[in-house]
């Protein structure tokens, strides 16, 4: 027995330092305050001056330009916001797009770009020669579809034609309009001669 109590005399001291040492951590754990998780806020993490932003497709080549004065980025949904923007869109088979506006927004990894503030997007001339153009306050644009929209009222120039409505969804690889509600179309004569017939 007596060469045993040395032996039951360490284990029992062990024991104590181990239940000593999970208390001292258990009790640490439970009276000091941990910091809480870093909350998202919409705030800026990043800004930049005139703004140089270009899009490439699998061969380098540049396909959207995105310009701006003042550029802010947002880390929380990863969007760009930009004063007096300026966005160039250029897609295989269509006529080059260029469109401009007092604020913009693009996130979704580039697949969006809002434009806000007398937008303005201008086409250049098709196969036909016509220059196509809208003018909305705001306007969405989708530079991988080449899509335009918008849920506000809206003014599109279509060669000699003019057309107003509310709501519009445009298509540039099909060249289709859809005017959602309230639409009015002005159609201006190319030739005005030939439409007034000679005095004899």
């Amino acid at each position: 027995m007596r060469e045993r109590l040395p032996a039951i005399t360490a284990l029992f001291l062990l024991a104590a330092l181990v239940a000593g040492t999970w208390w001292a951590a258990y009790y640490t754990h439970s009276t000091v305050e941990l910091d809480p998780p870093r909350r998202e806020t919409h705030e800026p993490d990043s800004w930049a001056t005139d703004f140089v932003m270009l899009r490439t497709d699998e061969n380098g080549i540049a396909i959207n330009r995105l310009e701006g004065d003042k550029m802010l980025h947002y880390p929380d949904d990863d969007s760009y916001h930009l004063d007096q923007a300026r966005i160039t869109v250029s897609q295989d088979q269509n006529p080059l797009t260029t469109a401009t506006s007092d604020v913009a927004i693009m996130d979704q990894g580039g697949a969006r770009v809002q434009m806000i503030g007398d937008a303005y997007i201008h086409r250049q001339p098709d196969q036909d020669g016509d220059i196509f153009t809208i003018r909305s306050e705001q306007l969405t644009i989708y530079p991988d579809q080449d899509q335009i929209q918008t849920d506000d009222p809206a003014v599109v120039v279509n060669g000699s034609h003019t057309l107003k409505g509310i709501g519009m969804r445009y298509d540039n690889n099909t060249r289709q309009l859809q005017v959602l509600q309230d639409a009015h179309v002005t159609m201006t004569p190319t030739n005005t001669s030939s439409a007034v017939t000679p005095t004899p």
